[in-house]
């Protein structure tokens, strides 16, 4: 399909352009050679005069290749190596353009003078906008590497509490999916370009702000400039052992000279969330319980007058009916941000500083007296940048930047949202007269144990709070000295960063009584029982730290010689993690760091050829003394084919570059927590105890072995290729990109999978595993105006697909047992194959599931046709990666409206809707059951009036009850979607099939803004430089099958090697919002 979309792109391009030359060459006359001036006027034999002269650019240097052509015709011809040109053009007064990519046009009127001296200026627009890349910058239209970047406005465009929500959908190959949307804990997963490893954790990209390892979330999106992402080896060889995955690079803003500018950004939004699940009722929860009861031969639980009661509601208190979704949950939370900033300077010293604050109220109720126990986000960012011009040649960049947190959730029993979606609606009633009624057992005749679990008040209500307050401080020192006295372009980069965090986390739990309502049988007056005391609130703290440190130098030399540009950079960084994170490494007493050499070499002639060399050399403590470094060279290469000269003579092609790129890059991470792969063997010498012998008192003290070490083991490597296309055409209007990646990782850092159990003790760590990965992205951009009205549409596709080439695992019997040739993450289960029917028992056909089977059951294929369903019938039930993401952006101005919407979505990966699995299985006095229950399979006798109380034999078997008799039963509702009702479950209704597994395509309605920008007119007079106000909605519509809360959980990953898995979570949130933009 790759090779398909890349040579119909293709072929639409050429298709254009020679649509496009024949148009043009029935209304002119075809030069036969550019080498001559082109002429193509209708009456050639008019009067002609010669124009001569020399084109030059700023610094005096000749320029070659200028397009002069007379404005309003095809008369045109191009400079030669010396700058020089010769023209003939009419004899009236005319006007001639001058033209040359990365300069200022400029249209000379032609009267009198016919010899010219012309000096192109360069365009700040095009060749003096620059394009970030590792370590470094270059001139966008010279990048030859796979990047994209999305700016200040497009970040801005909506208030989002986490950057990246702003970015979902709007860089092709990066997908960003939101696991929670909890305030405060909504950090996504995030990969470049999907996974090119074994599993998730080793596919995360690296994350630098401004040039230092950071994370990025939590940063006011007010600060940032810029964010670009780095996708092929090219641009991300530099970055050696951490840019196997991608790199996302992060600027933050920076004063300029001028007057100081002061800007505030206000909003105030409501969130509610995008979709909630629908329960049973009581009375329909109680009749399919008492259904289930049945079906296994036992008694129901629930009488008459308690379905009654559940039914028409007549005792609240004793038989409760609760929605707890419509109970707990807010229909609307509140958040805030807020922002000011200011930026200015003079000709020596430039500053930018901000201070933003974010506010989130989460979507549940506090019921507790004397605090708030809801879920709470609070975060005050700041920043100062300032840049000092020491001397001419010196330029000192201090960076101070960092945040305060201030997180606050319910102390829960267990995951509160979990909890809350599988609880019964009878449970509890809730509060009555400030009273936590529970439902007492005596009034239901229901299990005590499962109705401690069915209250979600047991869960949270009266437990205390968790605070966790988080201070983080980044210090970046830089200078940057030119050395022209020794070569001209030559410069001195020393950089120094300090990164602190400190978490002070706080406990407040306590114990409250609650209480069962009860019915005096001779009164019928209500009471109640008191069960517990309330305790004080208890007070628990604790503290973490963080700190690192990173250093930095480098040589850079950037020189223009004539059409040639050459520059070059080498650069040593160290790195140091002084308390590494115990919920990601071993030995956190041992500082973690790494050390690299980088090396980069370019070339560009004329900006028509481009060529990058790039080299990372970096160490890892993971790695024996022999094995620890790693070379990881790229090269790229571009080529401007519209500055060539048989370009010239055509108008359709405004800019076409063609790009390639081949490199290795590494990894020195495994899946575990695990470092130094190279040690000896390591015990425990307290791992297990043992007893032997006679007369002995006590167990004594065993060692067991842990994880083997092995010297051998080395570097994880990928070779990546990249080529890619970037045009515009149409006078600028439609322009684009196309990349085609193909990566090929290697030796991969895993431990074998053949080893039997009873060696007890972890395999060491080898190279491995081969995973394939490839794909494409599409960029299309188009823009137009028509009077005051102007508009913009820029979309983009990304495919991409992985495959196991190789994994270490036990020979199997079957081709479809084996994860090696699937995609990374896929699941396996049965195949779902309908419902038991009463024409499948008495045919005799059906496998052997190794279970009593009846009417209603699920039922599944034997793969192997062997006629048993065991563990060889288990293969791949869809991938939970998606095939395609997009996004799709139309912005419109009229005047001083302007109004922008955000489509993005995914289409190909399929979710297992475990928590759909878990409240329709029917198997359990335990969870709530979703509405759906109702579409169960439902089981009545063929022949009611068929007597068992005598016994019948049945396959030689006495039964008493039409129920076991499998020739007496049939499904009432064929067309059933759930499983007949069972406590036991005998034939396992549940287990992991296709059944469960969906899929999770979407298209969504991601951004909505409607802005109004105030004329300017007006404004001055107020003080202004600018103001505009605007409303905004995230997340306002979701097309999709998916029956569960959110199909994005369809790419996320709750644990490395779990993906789309949606076990239930907090809701993601549709915002809606109001702000206000202020400068002056």
């Amino acid at each position: 399909m790759e090779k398909l979309v890349s040579r119909s792109l293709m072929l639409i391009l050429i298709g254009m352009a020679t649509a496009q030359n024949i148009q043009a060459g029935e209304r002119m006359s075809m030069p036969t050679s550019f080498k001559k001036q082109t002429t193509g006027l209708s009456h050639v034999s008019q009067q002609t005069i010669s124009v001569k002269g020399n084109v030059r650019d700023q610094s005096g240097e000749p320029m070659a290749g200028v397009n002069v052509i007379v404005e309003g015709t095809t008369i045109g011809t191009m400079t030669d190596s010396n700058g020089n040109f010769t023209l003939n053009v009419p004899s009236t007064s005319i006007k001639i353009k001058f033209s040359y990519i990365g300069y200022e046009d400029q249209i000379v009127l032609i009267k009198n003078n016919r010899n010219l001296n012309i000096t192109l200026n360069e365009n700040s627009e095009m060749l003096d906008e620059v394009q970030i890349i590792g370590y470094g910058t270059q001139k966008k239209i010279t990048v030859t590497g796979a990047v994209s970047s999305v700016g200040t406005k497009d970040i801005l465009k909506s208030p989002v509490p986490n950057i990246a929500q702003a970015l979902t959908g709007k860089v092709p190959g990066l997908s960003t999916i939101q696991y929670s949307g909890q305030p405060g804990a909504d950090d996504p997963a995030i990969f470049v370009r999907g996974i090119g490893s074994l599993d998730a954790k080793r596919a995360a990209p690296l994350v630098m702000v401004d040039g230092v390892e950071r994370s990025f979330f939590r940063l006011d999106p007010n600060e940032i400039e810029n964010i670009t992402v780095l996708k092929d080896a090219s641009a991300t060889a530099v970055f050696g052992v951490r840019g196997a995955n991608g790199v996302i690079l992060v600027t933050t803003k920076r004063g300029e000279e001028g007057k100081a500018q002061i800007s505030v950004s206000t909003s105030a939004s409501l969130q509610k969330p995008i979709r909630l699940y629908e329960y049973a009722n009581s009375y329909d929860y109680a009749v399919a319980f008492n259904e289930k009861l049945t079906n296994d031969g036992a008694s129901p639980v629930f009488g008459e007058k308690i379905l009654d009661a559940f039914k028409n509601h007549t005792d609240p208190l004793l038989y409760p009916d609760m929605d707890w979704m419509e109970l707990i949950l807010k229909p609307t939370s509140f958040q805030s941000q807020h922002n000011l900033s200011i930026s200015g300077g003079t000709d020596r010293v430039r500053y930018f500083t901000s201070v933003g604050i974010l506010t989130q109220d989460g979507l549940f109720r506090s019921f507790d007296a004397g605090y708030n126990s809801n879920f709470t986000y609070n975060r005050y960012n700041y920043r100062a940048n300032l840049d000092i011009d020491v001397t001419r040649s010196t330029l000192l960049k201090i960076n101070l930047g960092g945040r305060l947190e201030d997180t606050k959730e319910p102390n829960t029993k267990s995951n509160l949202f979990t909890f809350l979606t599988r609880v019964t609606p009878f449970g509890g009633a809730g509060l009555y007269d400030g009273k936590w009624i529970h439902t007492s057992p005596d009034n239901i005749g229901w299990d005590k144990g499962a109705l401690e679990n069915a209250d979600p008040f047991e869960c949270f209500f009266g437990k205390g709070y968790n605070q966790r307050i988080y201070n983080e401080i980044n210090l970046d020192l830089s200078l940057q000295q030119k050395l022209d006295f020794l070569t001209k372009g030559l410069s001195l980069n020393i950089k120094g960063s300090y990164n602190s965090g400190y978490t002070h986390r706080k406990n407040r739990y306590k114990e409250i009584p609650y209480y069962t309502a009860h019915r005096d049988p001779e009164t019928n007056e209500l009471f109640f029982r008191k069960f517990r005391e309330e305790s004080q609130l208890y007070f628990e703290e604790s503290t973490d730290r963080g700190r690192n440190w990173y250093l930095e130098g480098s040589l850079n030399y950037d020189r223009k010689f004539g059409k040639h540009q050459v520059g070059a950079l080498i650069l040593y960084n160290q790195w140091r993690d002084q308390y590494p994170d115990p919920a990601q490494f071993d030995y956190v007493s041992i500082p973690r760091g790494y050390v690299g050499l980088v090396g980069r070499a370019t070339y560009n002639f004329d900006n028509r050829y481009m060529v990058d060399f790039n080299v990372g050399y970096n160490g890892s403590e993971n790695f024996a003394p022999g094995h620890r470094y790693g070379i990881f060279p790229a090269f790229s290469a571009g080529w401007i084919l519209s500055e060539e000269k048989f370009m010239k003579n055509q108008s359709f092609i405004n800019y076409l570059k063609i790009r390639g790129s081949y490199g290795i890059v590494g990894n020195d991470l495994m899946n575990t927590k695990s470092r130094f792969f190279y040690l000896p063997d390591a015990y425990n010498p307290y791992g297990t105890s043992y007893n032997f012998g006679v007369d002995v008192s006590g167990n004594r003290d065993g060692a067991t072995e842990l994880q083997m070490g092995n010297p051998l083991v080395s570097w994880e490597k990928a070779g990546k290729q990249n080529y890619g296309l970037d045009f515009s055409i149409l006078d600028e209007h439609l322009s684009g990109s196309f990349d085609y990646f193909i990566e090929k990782r290697h030796d991969i850092l895993t431990t074998r999978n053949t080893a039997p159990n009873f060696i007890a003790i972890t395999m060491p760590v080898v190279n491995i595993g081969k995973v394939d990965n490839k794909g494409f992205e599409l960029v299309l951009k188009w823009n137009h105006s028509i009077g005051d009205f102007k508009y913009w549409i820029n979309g983009n596709l990304s495919y991409a697909k992985n495959k196991i080439v190789y994994k270490d695992e036990i020979p199997h019997k079957y081709p479809w047992l084996y994860e090696t040739g699937q995609s990374v993450g896929q699941p396996f289960g049965f195949i779902f194959d309908g419902f038991v029917t009463e024409a499948d028992l008495e045919s005799g056909k059906l496998p052997d599931h190794k279970l009593d089977l009846k009417p209603g059951d699920a039922k599944y294929k034997d793969l192997n046709g062997d006629g048993v369903i065991d563990e060889n019938d288990r293969t791949n039930i869809g991938s939970p990666l998606p095939k395609f993401t997009f996004g799709w952006t139309n912005t419109f101005r009229y005047k001083n409206f302007d109004l922008s919407l955000f489509i993005n979505g995914s289409y190909g990966n399929k979710v297992f809707n475990y928590l759909g699995m878990k409240l329709t299985h029917m198997n359990s006095p335990w969870s709530n059951q979703l509405n759906t229950v109702l579409d169960r399979a439902q089981i009545v006798p063929i022949d009611p009036n068929k007597d068992y109380s005598a016994g019948v034999v049945v396959n030689g078997v006495t039964i008493h009850n039409w129920y076991d008799d499998i020739t007496n039963v049939r499904v009432a509702n064929a067309g059933a979607t759930i499983p007949r009702a069972s406590i036991q479950d005998p034939n396992d209704n549940d287990r992991i099939s296709d059944r469960y597994i969906e899929d999770g395509s979407y298209i969504r309605l991601k951004n909505i803004t409607l802005g109004y920008t105030f004329p300017g007119k007006i404004i001055k007079k107020w003080g202004l430089d600018n103001l505009r106000v605007y409303a905004n909605i995230q997340n306002l519509l979701t097309i999709t099958g998916y029956s569960g809360y959110d199909p994005e959980i369809g790419a996320s990953t709750a644990s490395a090697n779990v993906y789309g898995l949606d076990n239930g979570r907090y809701p993601s949130p549709t915002v809606y919002s109001f702000g206000l933009n202020v400068s002056f």
